[in-house]
C-alpha cells in the first residue's frame, strides 16, 4: 500500500505528527498541509489517495476546502475534527465530505475507515451483482437478501435503503441522500420514513440496534452498513 498517499490538511503540529506515525505504519504513504489552500494546492498537485482534514484551519474554514476540492476532484475526503455538532457534520457531508471522524478518536477506528475509502476508491467501476457482508448476502439484480442462507422478504422502499447501504459498505450515507435517494429530493426531511424503514430492516435482518452486526446509526446524521 506504500503507493497509496494520504494528505493530512491540519494546523496542529502534534496531530500531524501523530497522524503520520499512524499512516505509516499502517504503510500508506503521508503528505501533510498545516493550512486549507496549500492543502488544496496539494490536493492538486500530488493526487492523493485520501484526504484527510480539520475543519479549523487558520486561513480558511475546511468546508470550504472541500468545496474547492470538489470542484475538479472526487478524492475522498475525511474529515477529522473537535466540531460534533450534528450540523457540522451534516453541512461537511453536504459539502462533499466522505466521512466524520471527531477528536478525541480511535487509532484504530480512524484507519479503518480510511482503508474502507481507499478501497472503494480503488475498486473497478462495475458494481457487484451480490454483496456479501459477513451472513448477510444482497442480490442487486434480482432483488433477493438472504442472511445466513435464508431468504428476508423486504419491501420495495426497504430493499432499495439497504441496498444504497451495501453500495457505500463502510461509508456513512446521510439522512438526506438516503431520502432524496429512495423516496424523491421532496422528501429529504421526512427523517421518520426512513426511520420507520430502518426499524423494520434491522428486525427482519436479526439485527439489534444496541449492537449492531450490519447497520450503524451515527446519530442525528445517517447510517452506514459494516464493511
Amino acid at each position: 500500500m506504500a503507493d497509496t498517499r494520504i494528505l493530512v490538511i491540519e494546523d496542529e503540529a502534534p496531530i500531524r505528527r501523530f497522524l503520520r506515525i499512524a499512516v505509516e505504519s499502517a504503510g500508506f504513504a503521508f503528505s501533510e498541509a498545516e493550512r486549507g489552500r496549500l492543502g488544496v494546492e496539494k490536493a492538486a498537485t500530488e493526487a492523493p489517495d485520501l484526504v484527510v482534514l480539520d475543519l479549523g484551519l487558520p486561513d480558511m474554514d475546511g468546508k470550504q476546502v472541500i468545496s474547492a476540492i470538489r470542484e475538479w476532484s472526487q478524492v475522498p475526503i475525511l474529515v477529522l475534527s473537535v466540531r460534533d455538532a450534528e450540523t457540522e457534520k451534516i453541512a461537511a457531508l453536504d459539502a462533499g465530505a466522505d466521512d466524520y471522524v471527531t477528536k478525541p478518536f480511535a487509532t484504530g477506528e480512524l484507519l479503518a475507515r480510511m482503508r474502507a475509502l481507499v478501497r472503494n476508491r480503488k475498486a473497478p467501476a462495475v458494481e457487484r451483482s451480490t454483496i456479501v457482508i459477513g451472513d448477510l448476502s444482497i442480490d442487486l439484480a434480482s432483488h433477493v437478501v438472504r442472511v445466513g442462507g435464508s431468504e428476508v422478504k423486504l419491501t420495495r422502499k426497504e430493499f432499495d435503503v439497504l441496498a444504497l447501504l451495501a453500495r457505500h459498505a463502510g461509508r456513512l450515507v446521510t439522512h438526506r441522500q438516503l431520502l432524496a435517494s429512495v423516496w424523491g429530493p421532496a422528501h429529504e426531511e421526512d427523517a421518520h420514513y426512513l426511520r420507520i424503514a430502518i426499524g423494520h430492516i434491522r428486525e427482519k435482518l436479526g439485527d439489534d440496534a444496541g449492537n449492531p452486526r450490519f447497520i450503524l446509526t451515527e446519530p442525528g446524521v445517517g447510517y452506514r452498513l459494516v464493511d
